[in-house]
């Protein structure tokens, strides 16, 4: 085999163009060790551990808004997932379909703010990793030091991504079982299932939380589910996501809620889990940063397809080469190492802040994917279309799907109680953001209702272009 090659198969060469028949590969199940292995990190131990210090829920009452709210979160992301096989192209690009070529870039704008926030975000934690770790390690050069590999990891792509964390979810998976077998087989703390209590406000608040942890992938999680074969289908692709998804981040939430429980009131999460866990504490922490650097690829890797996409919606006959994404992947590098160099010490609060408060676009949006998807256009597409420079038979803008995307986001602004915006209706439940459920409640129905108004003129539109109007 020649050395371009071996290089072809090693680094992916597709970017948000369609993948070919041919080309499709994989199974199912690797959707689960993909999102499971993805979820067992300390982000999601962090958040978790919020239910206790933040929310002030006991360890019953934590773990049932903490499993209700994931499960019906993982609804979503799986549905979604399932996506990509059927239509072999990213999350971002398939939204054309639904509100045009132009319109959709608004909601690749919004997924992108994610992609780069997560990346941050997780490169301050790697950099902390690393210098606890090796206290001689400054923390810039060890947020220089966890940036650099996930990004290596990014450019060389999907198939790699996959492969790392098949690897992950035995590797880490385990570790965190162990870890949850050493806080409970030494003496816990008087009040480790007093401390506490229930609050609806913090149960609500703590739902939700699990509700949009999970939504927060929806703008991307087909990217990786693109390259399977569509003979896999609808179902197999929804269990492996949604089990992957749930019980990966279900665990990581608990460990962070246990954890914090099993040391003194006040511990910090990530010192919480390195004194609960004894000698496993150190191995924890080397294997929580190996699993940091390889599922924080995923947000530069998501990042680069948002930035291509936009760029393509402008230049429809560009496809960028390897080189290009290596640069766009570089330019992203440095600018979230600038900011991760500047972060404030409260910089991981004030993201999950952030992502809360982007719920506001992010479930409208949602709404009209599945909306679209399963029950207007049922899976089938043009996907000729949704490359052409003037939309083909989706047009540049889908005056339906992006005025029930702001009637969408407008009604929940009178109930959203978030860091960057409290409605006048945000303490129905004190403390709780509900505004993702009125937004839910709306949009669907709205836009199911707009969209089927105009789908008998759109079959007329593709039986004149000679297309097949299912």
């Amino acid at each position: 085999m020649s050395q371009s090659s071996s290089q072809q198969q090693l680094i992916e060469n597709h970017t948000v163009d369609y993948v070919p028949p041919a080309e499709r590969h994989g199974q199912a199940r690797d959707l689960f060790t993909l999102w499971f292995s993805t979820n067992i990190a300390p982000l999601p131990i962090v958040t978790g551990a919020m239910v206790v210090q933040v929310f002030h829920l006991n360890l019953f009452w934590g773990m049932l808004a903490i499993v209700l709210g994931h499960m019906l979160g993982g609804i979503v992301i799986a549905l979604a997932s399932a996506q990509g096989p059927q239509m072999g192209i990213p999350q971002m690009v398939q939204s054309r379909g639904q509100f045009g070529r132009y319109g959709a870039l608004l909601i690749v704008f919004f997924a992108a703010i994610i992609y780069v926030g997560f990346f941050i975000s997780n490169i301050v934690l790697a950099g902390k990793s690393i210098h606890g770790i090796a206290p001689s390690v400054p923390m810039p050069a060890a947020i220089i030091i966890g940036a650099l590999s996930a990004t290596a990891i990014g450019v060389i792509g999907y198939r790699f991504i996959h492969s790392l964390n098949r690897i992950g979810t035995w590797v880490m998976g385990t570790a965190l079982l162990a870890g949850f077998a050493m806080i409970f087989a030494q003496e816990l703390p008087a009040d480790f299932f007093s401390r506490g209590g229930f609050n609806l406000s913090g149960w609500v608040a703590t739902l939700s939380l699990g509700v949009i942890w999970q939504i927060s992938f929806s703008p991307y999680v087909s990217d990786y589910s693109r390259y399977l074969p569509r003979e896999v289908g609808i179902a197999r692709p929804f269990w492996a996501t949604y089990f992957g998804a749930t019980l990966g981040t279900i665990l990581s939430f608990s460990f962070g809620v246990v954890a914090v429980l099993a040391v003194p009131e006040g511990t910090e999460a990530m010192a919480a889990v390195e004194q609960a866990t004894g000698w496993l504490g150190p191995i924890l922490m080397v294997l929580f940063l190996l699993n940091i650097i390889s599922h924080n690829a995923l947000n530069l890797y998501g990042a680069v397809l948002s930035i291509v996409t936009s760029i393509q919606t402008f230049a429809s006959r560009w496809t960028p080469s390897i080189k290009v994404r290596v640069v766009l992947a570089s330019v992203i590098l440095l600018g979230c190492c600038l900011v991760a160099l500047s972060a404030s010490a409260d910089f991981i609060g004030h993201f999950i802040g952030l992502i809360l408060a982007l719920l506001l676009v992010l479930v409208p949006w949602a709404s009209i994917n599945l909306i679209d998807f399963y029950l207007i256009k049922r899976g089938s597409y043009d996907i000729a279309s949704i490359f052409r420079a003037d939309g083909g038979v989706y047009g540049r803008f889908n005056a339906h799907a992006i005025i029930a995307y702001a009637c969408g986001i407008l009604v929940q602004l009178p109930f959203a109680n978030t860091s960057l915006y409290v409605g006048p209706y945000a303490n129905l439940v004190e403390g709780a953001d509900l505004s993702w459920l009125v937004g839910l409640l709306v949009t669907c129905p709205l836009y199911y209702c707009l969209a089927t108004r105009g789908r008998g003129q759109l079959v007329q539109i593709q039986c004149r272009s000679g297309l097949d109007p299912r």
